[in-house]
């Protein structure tokens, strides 16, 4: 089993930055990926950013590509993720997740909502 526990996430108006951090613990994996994904209001679950545990290797949605960066610290067993340049349409509950791929997660937090002011 695997405990992710996310914090960060906030009111901030367009164009301002927000870090997420996301702590796992319990039966965590050197050759697991972590992800960030986000759901709207009425949207599906989409995946943000990915990053895996052993080499760093990093993945992006278009639509963050440039403004967000996903970031790891082994030691901590935590894993980050820096939005710049802030749009409305970020506007979400982000949630962190592990598993074998990076586009799906067998594990996830309770997720954290991050509000982005026009």
């Amino acid at each position: 089993q695997v405990q992710l526990v996310e914090s960060g996430g906030g009111l901030v108006q367009a164009g301002g930055s927000l870090r997420l951090s996301c702590v796992a613990s319990g039966r965590t994996f050197s050759s697991a990926i972590m992800g960030w994904f986000r759901q709207a209001p009425g949207k599906e679950r989409e995946f943000v950013a990915g990053i895996t545990w052993r080499n760093g290797y990093t993945r992006y949605a278009d639509s963050v590509k440039g403004r967000f960066a996903i970031s790891r610290d082994n030691a901590k067993n935590t894993v980050y993720l820096q939005m710049n340049s802030l749009k409305p349409e970020d506007t979400a509950i982000y949630y962190c997740g592990t598993g074998s791929s990076f586009y799906k997660s067998d594990y996830w937090g309770q997720g954290t909502q991050v509000t982005v002011s026009s």
